[in-house]
């Protein structure tokens, strides 16, 4: 499930998907078939301190 408008996403350009990290368009991607590569992951604070 991702927002309409990164249909119109073209290779190289990065985005934030919330909670999860930044990702970049692959190149293999179509306009049917998106396919995003992960290129940093954020901190998850949250399940550092369940471990407290």
């Amino acid at each position: 499930l991702a927002e309409p408008s990164l249909t119109a996403a073209k290779v190289g350009e990065h985005f934030q998907f919330l909670r999860m990290g930044y990702f970049c368009l692959d190149p293999d991607s179509t306009a049917t078939k998106l396919i995003f590569n992960r290129a940093v992951t954020l901190k998850d604070m949250w399940a550092k301190e369940m471990k407290k």
